[in-house]
């Protein structure tokens, strides 16, 4: 057993300014557990173009409010308690909220190796 904070965190490569927020790693590939667990944070007024090639995720929304918008058009406003899941690698736009930031607790399978980055510039979407 072990138990890991934020603050503790933030001290490591494991605290990743993905662009638009913040994420902290949790659980990582190296923890041996199966999945990755992040405390991430959406920046408001922000916007990216994401997609996952390599993993699948589930976000919970703990605070904060945003939207999901697939590559449909279809508009998911995101507020606490609410899930998002991408279980088919789906690109999507991940926005923070108009006055606040979107906060989440994002489960990845299979774990990210922890020090993973954004490029928010790639017009096809980050991805990794």
């Amino acid at each position: 057993m072990f138990v890991r904070n934020l603050k503790e965190v933030e001290l490591t490569e494991r605290f990743v300014d993905w662009g638009n927020g913040t994420s902290h790693r949790l659980l990582t590939k190296d923890d041996g557990m199966g999945f990755t667990v992040c405390h991430t944070v959406v920046r408001a007024n922000s916007e990216a173009l994401l997609q996952y090639r390599n993993h699948l995720e589930a976000c919970y929304c703990i605070n904060g409010e945003g939207e999901v918008e697939d590559m449909d058009g279809n508009v998911f406003p995101i507020r606490a308690g609410d899930i998002y899941v991408l279980d088919k690698h789906d690109r999507h736009y991940l926005r923070g909220g108009k006055d606040q930031d979107l906060v989440l607790v994002s489960i990845f399978n299979p774990p990210l190796t922890g020090t993973e980055r954004h490029d928010l510039n790639n017009k096809s979407g980050s991805q990794y």
